[in-house]
């Protein structure tokens, strides 16, 4: 077995320009295929109430089946990074966010914490960065703003927009996020994010200069029910079962060969 990866591994895959191959996983099965296939990153994501419990976005999802699910993906890891989404209002204050996270990393055993937003989540990231729980930072597409946001859209398209993302981003490496996802934003904005941070930036719907990527593994698979988003691309297509699909998927992440023009905006 390779020897298990940690976070500073991957702040050092990009700084020798490895691309690092990241899915979802929300069980110990799915969770272990990747593991063995060389996924480095697997985050069980709140997406699991889209794909799993059949809800149209992921606000109903609670903490505690964030704790189920993460704990269970768990035990199917061995080398991967390990990370877990906070789901909605898990994290609406520094005391929250702390008693959150020290449930996924207590009873789940992930080593790293996701939440979204930008400079208005900068006390929270200090606070958990400063209790030595590793922050993952999503900026973008917020899915747990879509309310606000008025729909699942392409985010930093106008000049403003764009400029208030990078600040954020650079914020947030600032407050000690140590790794930052970026969502539905337009290619040519994610390389520019992605040049200015020393911390790894992955993709989904960002274009092909993030340093990683990450996509929903029933998207990766081609088995989510109903209109497939356009940065995703069926793997399982082809492929010879769903070990395959994820080497595959590992692959053309690590070659550059995905995502192409067509999954980017």
């Amino acid at each position: 077995m390779d020897k298990p990866l940690t976070i500073p591994a991957l702040l050092a895959m990009k700084a020798r320009g490895e691309k690092i191959a990241t899915l979802t996983a929300y069980d110990a099965a799915f969770a272990a295929v990747m593991d063995a296939a060389g996924v480095d990153l697997i985050l069980v994501g709140d997406s699991l109430g889209m794909v799993v419990q059949g809800h149209s976005g992921t606000l109903p999802v609670t903490l505690d089946q964030m704790v189920y699910h993460a704990a269970c993906a768990a035990r199917g890891v061995r080398r991967a990074v390990l990370a877990a989404d906070l789901p909605f209002m898990s994290y609406a204050s520094i005391g929250q966010a702390l008693d959150s996270a020290a449930r996924l990393v207590r009873e789940a055993g992930v080593q790293m914490v996701k939440l979204e937003g930008g400079r208005k989540r900068l006390e929270v990231v200090r606070a958990l960065a400063g209790e030595d729980i590793p922050v993952c930072a999503h900026l973008g597409l917020l899915p747990q703003s879509v309310h606000k946001l008025g729909g699942y859209l392409v985010q930093g398209r106008d000049e403003r927009a764009a400029q208030t993302l990078l600040e954020d981003a650079i914020l947030l490496q600032e407050a000690g996020a140590n790794l930052l996802v970026l969502e539905c934003i337009p290619a040519a904005l994610a390389g520019e994010i992605t040049a200015a941070l020393s911390i790894p930036t992955i993709g989904i719907g960002a274009g092909p200069a993030c340093d990683g990527q990450i996509l929903v593994c029933y998207d990766m698979l081609g088995i989510t029910p109903g209109h497939r988003p356009k940065f995703s691309k069926d793997f399982l297509a082809g492929a010879d079962g769903v070990a395959g699909a994820v080497r595959c998927y590992v692959a053309e992440v690590r070659e550059g060969r995905f995502p192409g023009p067509e999954h980017s905006f």
